[in-house]
């Protein structure tokens, strides 16, 4: 078995089509041609100190790293503006070892995102956090068809990234899963604030007490761990991946690495491998 060795997100504003080209092609060339790359637009203003001026036309910027990539990929070359202000052509180098770069784009949720990435010709990659799993459905809808009238009736490619572990007892898996994820969701407190019906999309997050925050995270963890991750026995794990694989999901990429001690991530592996097993026994690959 080959793993594959993928990049979710490069953020693609923030560095020049040429050097994301380059690195990633030195990359392929060391794995024997293993890598595949998922594009994000960006989100957060302070990750653009790198690049201010591009933070307001983000996602048009995005787009045009995607297909520009692609070109230096293939080894075209791309006209670029020089030292003195005057336009020049340009290729990078090492030439990688696949023809062609698996490319997907990352979305938080957005639906608009998805449509992109289907006018794109490329794959789709996204969480759960700030949607549910309906929501997702409906969005996977729109993806499939933006692809199709790209690709004269392409189907595209959903990966769906999930929080992940699986073990022998549901209740020693929500209680050591607690800690950090709870911890994971209150870094990311703007994005699952999303999905709670009781905040105003205008509210200010920022105006919440400490413990207001708790509160809020808490009660988030028991939807997520209940839906919005794949956690509990393996038998719990097969009826998510059965559900997700209803609503459209082609891949899930498990999040393994979230806090977790070392020997326990590694000790739910086994029990991860069960799964694919299962999962991959019936038609098609859901995990």
């Amino acid at each position: 078995m080959r793993v594959g060795i993928r990049a979710g997100s490069v953020v693609a504003p923030l560095h020049h089509p040429v050097r994301i080209a380059e690195e990633w092609s030195v990359v392929d060339n060391i794995s024997r041609g293993r890598v595949g790359l998922s594009f994000a637009s960006g989100w957060h203003p302070v990750d653009f100190s790198l690049r201010p001026e591009a933070f307001q036309d983000r996602k048009r910027i995005m787009a045009e790293t995607v297909e520009q990539v692609r070109e230096l990929w293939r080894g075209q070359p791309v006209t670029v503006v020089d030292g003195v202000g005057r336009s020049a052509e340009v290729q990078s180098f090492p030439p990688p070892v696949q023809a062609e770069l698996p490319v997907w784009v990352t979305s938080a949720g957005g639906v608009e995102t998805f449509r992109a990435a289907g006018q794109l010709k490329a794959g789709l990659l996204t969480h759960l956090l700030g949607q549910d799993l309906d929501e997702l459905a409906e969005k996977i809808t729109e993806y499939r068809k933006a692809v199709a009238e790209a690709t004269d009736g392409g189907s595209g490619h959903v990966v769906l990234m999930l929080h992940t572990l699986i073990g022998e007892d549901t209740a020693e898996v929500r209680e050591t899963v607690r800690e950090p994820m709870c911890d994971y969701l209150r870094s990311s407190f703007h994005l699952i604030a999303k999905s709670m019906p009781d905040i105003p999309a205008d509210f200010d997050l920022e105006s919440l007490d400490p413990e207001d925050v708790d509160f809020l995270v808490g009660r988030s963890f028991e939807r997520y761990f209940e839906t919005g991750g794949l956690f509990g026995t393996v038998a719990e794990g097969r009826a998510m991946v059965e559900r997700l694989r209803e609503i459209g999901v082609d891949e899930i990429a498990c999040l393994i690495d979230f806090g977790l001690p070392a020997e326990r991530v590694l000790a739910g592996l086994d029990h991860l491998g069960r799964l694919r097993e299962l999962a991959q026994g019936q038609e098609g690959a859901g995990a």
